[in-house]
């Protein structure tokens, strides 16, 4: 019987090893006839394996699970960014990509085998709660996240808005874990967090995410600030997780000439593939620019940045950034599942490896609060006696904008001299 279900689990498995390698996707795959025989010899090995689980295990398992499972453990083994996803899992990424979801408001990932946050989505409850990029987050309702798989913790997270989840971080520079208590909320992403113009004509623009709509809600968002006189713009990409590609490069292309490029990548083979500026019809091609970025800036945030700064199109300011720059192509499966999977590395366009290197901004400028007061009359006359501040007047509480802004006003000034 068990050689049976081997002959059966070897036919199978050639079938779709065939299936597979004669399938394009997206790109041509080239397997030499020697690497299809060792792997169709290789395929025993997993056959074996198979047959002895579905025989002689202490409890039933069915075909798919046994199968999903093992998809499983094959992608989780390349890195932490390739994932199988079952029906359910990428019917999730679909949704994510179009911006609504219940959760906390985190993008995070699996660095080092630990459960890294790249950064908390602004005005989410993770944000509200106090959430930092690059907490490892080591609990999640207690449970120990130590092996966690990328897909596994996005399970535990997620849920219905109205529930809690508990998490336990450490945090560099923490005397001991931190506990948090969060209450999940259907999570809409805003593509432009704010927008204002503040400071002499400077204009101040905040991007949360690279999504399927952002770079048609920023050419509102210019062309608005144009009328208004706009002269320099600070651009915020702090926090900023990245999102789709081609988000990022429609967004990089409102800065940069039409033609010239933004970024390219490179597979294990050496296949290079290049993204060139885009003909848009709000350029903002000669307004004075300042980027803020983080630790929380990655992937598509990474792009634009590295793109701006190799052109010296604007001076980066902040802290380096996360350094994840990898693709992951997606590639549908017949029953609804799909596989995420690693297929090259981003490129800025003098050839710099973003991929856990990251970019290192042109100035450094660590993270902090201001202390804003009122004036004495002003607290008089309105009898208070604690930090005050206009709605208008958002950016003078923190000191990377400001010194952002000064930045801008400076560069603005030697424009003119020009």
């Amino acid at each position: 019987m068990k050689r049976a279900i081997k002959a059966k689990v070897i036919l199978a498995m050639g079938l779709c090893f065939f299936l597979f390698i004669g399938s394009s996707f997206s790109q041509d795959l080239k397997i030499s006839a020697s690497e299809r025989e060792k792997t169709y010899r290789e395929l025993e090995l997993f056959a074996d394996a198979l047959a002895i689980v579905q025989t002689q295990y202490v409890e039933h398992k069915s075909p798919q699970e046994l199968i999903y499972g093992a998809l499983r453990g094959l992608l989780a083994s390349l890195d932490p960014y390739s994932q199988f996803m079952d029906p359910d899992e990428y019917k999730e990424l679909i949704i994510d990509t179009r911006g609504k979801f219940g959760g906390l408001g985190i993008e995070i990932s699996v660095r080092d085998g630990l459960l890294t946050v790249i950064s908390p989505l602004a005005d989410t409850p993770a944000w509200r709660a106090g959430i930092k990029a690059g907490d490892i987050i080591v609990k999640i309702n207690g449970e120990i996240t130590k092996g966690i798989t990328l897909t596994e913790a996005v399970k535990k997270l997620r849920g219905k808005p109205g529930t809690q989840v508990n998490i336990t971080v450490l945090r560099e520079g923490a005397p001991k874990m931190l506990n948090f208590n969060i209450t999940r909320e259907m999570i809409k992403v805003k593509d432009i967090k704010k927008s204002a113009l503040i400071e002499g004509k400077i204009s101040y623009v905040s991007i949360s995410e690279f999504r399927e709509n952002t770079a048609s809600e920023l050419d509102k968002t210019l062309a608005d600030l144009t009328k208004k006189g706009m002269q320099a713009l600070v651009l915020d990409l702090r926090n900023n997780p990245g999102g789709l590609l081609m988000s990022a490069v429609k967004v990089t292309s409102r800065f940069i000439p039409t033609g010239e490029l933004i970024v390219y990548t490179k597979s294990a083979e050496g296949k290079i593939v290049k993204y060139n500026s885009l003909n848009s019809k709000v350029k903002i091609i000669n307004v004075p620019m300042v980027v803020l970025v983080n630790n929380g800036s990655a992937s598509g945030s990474e792009i634009l940045a590295g793109c701006l700064q190799d052109y010296k199109r604007a001076v980066i300011m902040g802290i380096k950034t996360f350094g994840k720059a990898s693709v992951q192509s997606v590639v549908p499966l017949s029953d609804g599942s799909a596989l995420r999977v690693t297929t090259a590395k981003y490129y800025t366009p003098q050839g710099r490896l973003i991929h856990q290197k990251g970019i290192q901004p042109d100035i450094s400028v660590e993270e902090r609060t201001m202390e804003v007061k009122a004036s004495r009359q002003e607290a008089i006359f309105n009898k208070i006696e604690k930090p005050h501040l206009r709605a208008d007047d958002f950016y003078k509480k923190d000191y990377q904008i400001l010194r952002a802004v000064d930045l801008a006003k400076g560069l603005l000034i030697v424009s003119h001299r020009r």
